[in-house]
C-alpha cells in the first residue's frame, strides 16, 4: 500500500473513493458517464509529488491551493502564517456530495494531534460529516 496521504488543503486522499488504491470499476464507469473522462483515467494519486486534482487536470486547470503551498514551500495549509485563508473557505453548494467542507476541521485536527493521530480519525470524520444530522450547537460531537 502507498503511504496514506493528505492533500495540502486537508482532504484525506487515502479516504477518497477515487484514490488510486480505492477506486472501483463501477466508480470509474459512473464518473466517466458524468464527466466524459475515459473510465481508465478515473483514478487519483492524490495531490502530492507533482499530481493535481483529477477533475482540474481534465479541465486543463490548476489548483490554486496546491500552487500556493508549493510556492510557500510548506506541506500543509495549516503550516502557513496566513492559515486559514479564503482558499479554504467552506461552501454550501455541493456540501452534501463532496468532503471539501471537512478541510478546515482536518487541518485543525492535524495541527492539534499530528498527521498520524488524525489518520486514525479521518474515516470517522468523513462518516460523521456525511451521515450525522445537523443540530445547532452540536457539530459532530457525540454528546
Amino acid at each position: 500500500m502507498k503511504k496514506q496521504i493528505v492533500a495540502p488543503c486537508g482532504i484525506a486522499c487515502f479516504n477518497c473513493e477515487l484514490y488510486c488504491e480505492n477506486v472501483t470499476i463501477e466508480a470509474q464507469n459512473a464518473i466517466s458517464r458524468i464527466t466524459g473522462i475515459p473510465p481508465e483515467k478515473v483514478s487519483c494519486n492524490g495531490c502530492s509529488d507533482g499530481n493535481y486534482c483529477l477533475f482540474l487536470n481534465f479541465q486543463g486547470k490548476k489548483c490554486k491551493t496546491l500552487d500556493c503551498v508549493n510556492e510557500k514551500g510548506i506541506q500543509l495549509c495549516c503550516d502557513c502564517s496566513d492559515f486559514p485563508c479564503d482558499l479554504l473557505m467552506p461552501l454550501a453548494k455541493g456540501a452534501d456530495k463532496y468532503p471539501h467542507n471537512t478541510k478546515l476541521f482536518n487541518l485543525c485536527t492535524i495541527k492539534k494531534l499530528g498527521i498520524e493521530e488524525w489518520k486514525k480519525q479521518a474515516a470517522v470524520i468523513k462518516k460523521t460529516y456525511f451521515n450525522k444530522d445537523f443540530e445547532i450547537g452540536r457539530g459532530g460531537s457525540e454528546n
